[in-house]
C-alpha cells in the first residue's frame, strides 16, 4: 500500500518491491527491455528509495513478464507445488490484491457489498475464470519472490550467514488478514505505545489489537502458521514490541495521539476503589478535559479568543470551558483541520499548530473510562504532567499519584501480566526452531525479563535506552548472555546523529561510558569514537552484538555518509514519516572496501566473536 513496512496487506506475502525482474526472465520485447534499462538507471541514481515510481516500474514490467511467461509458468511443476503448499494464504492474498486494484482502495469496507467479506475464493481465482489474469499475476509474482529469496537464503547459509526476520506486533487494518479473519482482531481499537523517549504524547500505530481470547480457541493456530512461514526464510527472528504479548497499549478510535490509551488486558479501577483511595469521585472533573482560560492563553497566545470562539464554549460557570461538539474528540479535530488545510494549503502550518494545541486540550483528563466495562477507569498515563493534575489541591494530588497512579502502573498488574505472557508466548516460541529475540524497550513490567529468560527468548539492550530508569546509559558489559546488544535501532538516530543532538549528554557519555574523564568530547562522532563504541559492544557477554550498518560505516571516513541526519530510517514520533532510507553505497563498493572489511573482521576476532582463520 505504501512504503511503511508495518502496514503490509499480508503477513505472509513478500513485498513485490524486492523482486529481481531480470531474475524472472529476459524481456523479449526489445523496446520494453530498453525502456526498463533506462528507468533502472534513472531510479538507481537516486540516493533514496523513491517508492512510488519504483513500484510503478516494477508492476508495469511484471505484467509484461507475466503475459510473456504465463504458459510456461502455469505448466511448471515447481509452481504447482508452491501453489499447493501455500494456497491457504496465497489464494486470499491474490483475491484481495486484485480486488484492491479493481476498486482503487485497500479499505475493503468501501468495496461493493458482495466483496466486503470473502466467499468462495477458490472459484473466484480459478484458472477457468474469465478474469483469472487479475489473480494469476499475484500468484506469479509471489512464486518468483519466494524462489529468489530462498535462493539467497541458501547461498547465505552456504557462506555461514543467517538471516534474521522481523515480526511486527500488529497487522494493518486494511489487509487480507483483517478481511479474511476479522474475528481475530479488535478492529474498533488501535494499538500503540505510551509516552517514551520517542514521543511525549505516545505512539498510535493505528493497527487493530488482537482478540487473544478468540485466538486461544484453536491453540493460536494463526500464530503458528505465521511463524512456520517465516521459518521458510529465517533462522532467527525479532519480535517487535514483545511487551504486546503481556499487554498492549490500546487506544480508542476517537483518539489520534496515544495519551488517552490504556493497557489491555488490564485490571481497571472501579468507582468505589477510586473513591476509597482518592476520597472523592467527580466524573466531569476526572474524566472530561479540564480547560481554563489561562491554558488557552498559554497555548494560543494572541489568538486565544479566536480559538475559543470557533472551537470552545463555556461549561457551566466557575471558569470551566469545554470543546464544542464538532471538535469534541481528536479524530474530529483531525477531520476539521484536514478540511481547512485542503481549502487553504498555504495555511497548513497554522492549522497544524492549531491541531496540536487542541489535541493537548483533549488530553487534559485524569482518568480514562474503559470502553468495554462501564464504570471502570484507567489512570491517564503521565497524568502528573498535566495542567489538570496541577490544578488539584495538594492532598488530592498526593492520593491520586501515590495511591492510584503508582500502584496501577507499577504494582497492580505484575502477576496478571506475567500470566498473560506465559500463556501467549510459548505457542510462538515453540512453533519453530528459530532463535527468538524480543524487542523489550519502553515501559517494561518487572515480570517480562523473567518470562523471556524462562522461554529462552533473547532481550534487547540499547545503550541509549537502558532498562534501569535510574541509569542514563547502559553498558554492554552488563548485558546477560541471552540478549542482543546494539548502539541503536531503526527507530533512532544513528550513532553519529545522536552524538550531535545533545552536547551535554554526549559529554557525560564520553566521560562515564568511554572513560575519557576530564576530556572534551569531540564535536562530531569521529571514526575513533565510533570504533570505541563498537568495540565495547563486541566485547559484551551478550550472545549477539548487532549494529546498524550506518554505525559500522561510521568507522571509515571514506565510507560514512556525509550528513548523519540523512541516515535515520524511521521517526516513530512522526506518523507522517515516509520510509525512504537507502544505503548510499553500492554493495559492490562495500564488498571491495578491503581495508574496512579487514578492520571489522579483526575487531570481531579480537572480541572472540569470530575464529581466527
Amino acid at each position: 500500500v505504501d512504503s511503511y513496512p508495518y502496514a503490509s496487506i499480508s503477513v505472509f506475502a513478500l513485498h513485490p518491491q524486492f523482486v529481481h525482474l531480470e531474475g524472472i526472465a529476459a524481456l523479449k520485447d526489445k523496446k520494453a527491455a530498453k525502456e526498463l534499462a533506462a528507468l533502472k538507471t534513472e531510479l538507481n541514481a537516486k540516493d533514496f528509495v523513491d517508492y512510488e515510481p519504483v513500484m510503478a516500474v516494477k508492476w508495469k514490467f511484471l505484467r509484461l513478464l507475466y503475459q510473456q511467461e504465463k504458459a510456461a509458468f502455469l505448466a511448471d511443476p515447481e509452481y504447482r507445488e508452491f501453489y499447493a503448499s501455500q494456497a491457504d494464504w496465497l489464494v486470499p492474498y491474490a483475491a484481495f490484491s486484485a480486488l484492491r486494484d479493481r476498486f482503487g482502495t485497500a479499505d475493503f469496507q468501501q468495496w461493493p457489498t458482495e466483496f466486503r467479506a470473502p466467499h468462495d475464493l477458490e472459484a473466484l481465482t480459478a484458472e477457468t475464470a474469465a478474469d483469472y489474469d487479475d489473480y494469476g499475476l499475484f500468484f506469479f509474482v509471489q512464486y518468483h519472490l519466494d524462489q529468489q529469496l530462498r535462493a539467497a537464503v541458501s547461498y547465505a547459509r552456504s557462506r555461514g550467514v543467517v538471516l534474521k526476520g522481523d515480526l511486527p506486533i500488529g497487522i494493518y487494518r486494511h489487509s487480507v488478514d483483517a478481511w479474511t479473519q476479522p474475528e481475530l482482531y479488535h478492529l474498533d481499537q488501535q494499538a500503540g505505545a505510551p509516552p517514551d523517549d520517542f514521543s511525549t504524547t505516545g505512539q498510535n500505530w493505528r493497527f487493530p489489537t488482537y482478540n487473544w481470547e478468540r485466538m486461544a480457541q484453536d491453540g493460536y493456530a494463526w500464530w503458528q502458521q505465521r511463524l512456520g512461514h517465516l521459518a521458510r526464510y529465517f533462522d532467527t527472528l525479532r519480535i517487535d514490541h514483545i511487551l504486546g504479548f503481556f499487554r498492549i497499549w490500546e487506544i480508542p478510535q476517537h483518539s489520534v495521539e496515544g495519551l488517552l490509551g490504556h493497557f489491555s488486558p488490564a485490571l481497571p479501577l472501579t468507582q468505589a476503589e477510586i473513591e476509597q483511595r482518592l476520597g472523592w469521585f467527580d466524573y466531569a472533573r476526572l474524566c472530561e478535559p479540564y480547560i481554563r482560560w489561562p491554558m488557552l492563553q498559554g497555548l494560543f497566545h494572541g489568538q486565544a479568543q479566536a480559538v475559543f470562539d470557533e472551537f470552545l464554549e463555556d461549561a457551566g460557570g466557575h471558569g470551566a470551558i469545554r470543546l464544542k461538539d464538532h471538535v469534541r474528540t481528536q479524530r474530529r479535530m483531525e477531520a476539521v483541520m484536514t478540511a481547512k488545510t485542503a481549502a487553504d494549503p498555504t495555511a497548513a502550518a497554522h492549522y497544524q499548530w492549531l491541531r496540536t494545541g487542541l489535541y493537548q486540550l483533549a488530553n487534559e483528563v485524569l482518568l480514562v473510562p474503559d470502553d468495554l466495562r462501564p464504570g471502570s477507569y484507567h489512570p491517564r498515563i503521565t497524568l502528573h504532567k498535566s495542567a489538570s493534575f496541577a490544578a488539584l489541591d495538594d492532598e488530592s494530588r498526593r492520593r491520586l499519584y501515590d495511591a492510584i497512579y503508582v500502584d496501577f502502573f507499577y504494582h497492580r498488574h505484575e502477576g496478571f501480566w506475567r500470566e498473560q505472557g506465559l500463556v501467549k508466548l510459548p505457542p510462538v516460541r515453540y512453533a519453530t526452531d528459530m532463535l527468538i529475540c524480543g524487542e523489550d524497550l519502553g515501559m517494561v513490567p518487572d515480570s517480562v525479563p523473567g518470562v523471556m529468560k524462562a522461554l529462552g527468548i533473547l532481550g534487547l539492550n540499547i545503550q541509549r535506552m537502558p532498562a534501569n530508569p535510574r541509569t542514563e546509559f547502559g553498558h554492554p558489559q552488563e548485558a546477560a548472555y541471552l540478549s542482543v546488544v546494539s548502539p541503536g535501532s531503526h527507530d533512532m538516530s544513528t550513532l553519529r546523529g545522536w552524538w550531535e543532538e545533545d552536547r551535554e549528554k554526549t559529554q557525560r557519555f564520553f566521560e562515564t561510558i568511554l572513560g575519557h574523564h576530564g576530556e572534551q568530547a569531540p564535536y562530531y562522532c569521529e571514526p575513533w569514537v565510533a570504533r570505541e563504541i563498537v568495540v565495547q559492544h563486541l566485547h559484551s557477554p551478550a550472545m549477539w552484538a548487532i549494529f546498524p550498518l550506518q554505525d559500522l560505516l561510521a568507522l571509515s571516513p571514506a565510507l560514512r555518509r556525509g550528513n548523519p541526519q540523512d541516515e535515520q530510517i524511521n521517526v516513530p514520533a512522526n506518523p507522517q514519516h515516509f520510509w525512504k532510507y537507502r544505503l548510499h553505497l553500492p554493495l559492490e563498493e562495500l564488498r571491495d572496501a578491503v581495508e574496512f572489511n579487514e578492520v571489522v573482521k579483526n575487531m570481531n576476532i579480537a572480541a572472540g566473536r569470530l575464529e581466527r582463520p
